[in-house]
This record gives structure tokens, sequence and C-alpha cells, in this order.
């Protein structure tokens, strides 16, 4: 890939400079324009014709989420957001999800926490760069999946959803679609920083007919209930006579580099190993391969999977990787996928 061209969106004359400059000189990423609110943005985004536009979530004038709202309707270009560390911050950073940005990264909270920052927004960048954009509305199934009343054999009992880059977008295409009367319940691993997942499961509760709860130690797996692991804690299943119980609890083993907490993997396989064949995993867009050995676990246990397509990805990282290794029974688009679940449990 050729050099990406940016356009940066910020209302502070600081990050406008200092990102700028980083960007261009270090990570040899080229600046086409830049704008301090999102009304000058939309102005000038259209001349620039950047590959990605870095915005900021929150700007006087017009906000970065309706800024991103109306640049997704005027033009399907990647975003990546800029997100204050707060709760706040981290709901409008969701709510951009959402709409259809690529991804995020969170604003230094120090100076001395701007290299990493740095690093992390090239490399997002690039891989919006290369991506297909989010999905930025959500969409009901394309086949109508009739709910069969005969289930007794082969009916998946848990779901567990695995997702990273363009995830919320993605879950906002399924979650909403699920009904309330679903006869198992849903686990979803989303790759996020701390203090993220929490606001996605509030964000997702909104939206849904089911019940969407940030997951706590012995949260009980029960139907019509979706849990979301909390970002850097383990996420583990333990069976208690007729119940199955969430496991939810902090590690002492240092993260390898480039690995996630909890893993996609690891969540999967704890499913394949209390659920057995009753076990449903399903893995959505993101970089890289986990879930790919959870997804061949839940499959040698004689459970059911599914990979969504490539043409309906933000990033086929992960899917690819399962399907590669053979492990997704299915691979279908976004849209269909909420319809196969509610056919299989």
């Amino acid at each position: 890939m050729g050099s990406v061209k940016v356009f940066l969106v910020d209302d502070s004359v600081v990050i406008l400079g200092i990102v700028g400059r980083l960007l261009k000189s270090k990570y040899e990423i080229e600046i086409v324009g830049t704008a301090r609110n999102g009304r000058e943005a939309l102005e000038r985004i259209p001349a620039a014709r950047p590959d990605v536009v870095v915005l900021d979530v929150e700007m006087p004038i017009l906000d970065g989420l309706k800024t991103l709202e109306e640049l997704m309707q005027l033009k399907r270009l990647p975003v990546v957001m800029l997100s204050a560390h707060t709760q706040a911050g981290s709901r409008a950073t969701i709510d951009a999800l959402a709409l259809g940005a690529v991804d995020f990264v969170s604003k230094p909270a120090s100076a001395g926490q701007l290299t990493e920052m740095m690093g992390e927004l090239a490399e997002k960048i690039r891989i919006a760069a290369g991506s297909r954009g989010a999905v930025t509305s959500p969409m009901p199934p394309t086949r109508t999946v009739p709910i069969r009343a005969i289930r007794a054999k082969g009916r998946a009992e848990a779901v567990v959803i695995g997702c990273s880059t363009g995830g919320p977008a993605a879950l906002r295409s399924i979650l909403p679609f699920l009904p309330k009367s679903l006869a198992a319940p849903v686990v979803v691993v989303q790759h996020m920083p701390k203090g993220f997942t929490a606001a996605l499961a509030e964000h997702m509760d909104q939206l849904c007919a089911v019940e969407v709860k940030h997951a706590e130690n012995g949260d009980v797996l029960r139907p019509g209930l979706v849990l979301v692991a909390p970002a850097g804690l383990e996420f583990g299943l333990r069976r208690e006579g007729n119940q199955v119980k969430a496991r939810v609890q902090p590690s002492t083993v240092p993260l390898a580099p480039g690995g996630f907490r909890p893993a996609v993997d690891k969540v999967m396989t704890a499913f394949a190993q209390v659920y057995g064949s009753t076990a449903l995993g399903v893995l959505l867009t993101g970089m890289g391969r986990d879930g790919a050995e959870g997804m061949v676990a839940i499959k040698q246990s004689g459970g059911r999977t599914i990979a969504q397509d490539q043409e309906s990805c933000v990033v086929y990282g992960m899917p690819k990787a399962a399907v590669d290794a053979g492990a997704a029974d299915q691979i279908i688009p976004l849209s269909e996928i909420a319809g196969q679940i509610t056919l299989l449990v």
C-alpha cells in the first residue's frame, strides 16, 4: 500500500499540530487537510479526497457523532475516532462505532502516553485504509427464517460471538434482531480497551428485545440474556448443577504482545468444554486470528459454527482464519446471521 492520505478533525490546534506532524514524519502518513469542527470538515473533505478521516468525538459547532452521520451519508469513508477516555467519552465512542466508524483511539491522559497512542493511531489508520468501511445502519436479515417448533435434535443451547475491528456495527446488525424469546444465552467477546465494554453493553441493551448486560462474576447464563465480556478480565464458564455461570476475574499472567483479554479463542474453547455439541460459535469481522482455534474446538466438540463472509466484513481477518482452518460450518453475510442464530437455537 502506498502513502495513506488522512484528513484530521479536532478542535485542538495542539492535537492537530502534534498528531499531524508525527504521522507525517514518523509514520509517512500524508495529511491532506484539517478542520477544527465538524462543519468545516464536511465542507473540506470532498476536495481533499482522503483515504481515511481521523475524527474527534467532542467538538464545538458540530460534534463527532453528528459529523460522522452526515459523512456516512455523503461518502462511505473509513473513519477512526479520537476518544476521550472518560465515561461520557466511552459512550459517545460506542455510538460512533455503531454508526459506522471503523475503530477508535483514546487520547493520551499524559504526554508520556503520546508515543504509544501515535503508534496505535498509525496502525489503525492503515487498517482503516485497507478496510471496506463499517456497516452504517442496522439492517434486518435479507432472508426470512422461520422459527421452527421442533428443535429437539441438534438445537444449540448457548451462543458465543467473537469480533474485533468493525464489531460494534456488526453487533448492531445482529443483536437487535434476536427475539426476546430467544431460547439460548449469548456471550459477546469484543476486542476493546478497558472501560469501553460497559458502554457497549449499555448501548446494545437500549436497542434490543433481549436483555444485554455487562457480565459479572457469577452471572447465570439463561435464555434471552446477552452477556458482554468485560475488557481486561478473563472470562470463563463453570457448571453448577443445572446452571452455567460466568467466571469473570482478573489475571496475574502478563498479556502477550498483540494478545487480548478476554481472548475469543479461550472463551469459545470454554463453551466447547461446557456445552459440547450444543454450543454455537459465531465469528465476525476483525483483524488477526483470534477465534480460529476456538471455532475449531467448538466444531470438534460437535457444535456448530458460523463465520461472517468476506463481502460484509470491515476486515476479513478473524473469520478468514477460521475458514482457512476448516472450522466454519457456514459462511454467510452479516444480514443473515441473526436469522440463522434464531433458527439454530
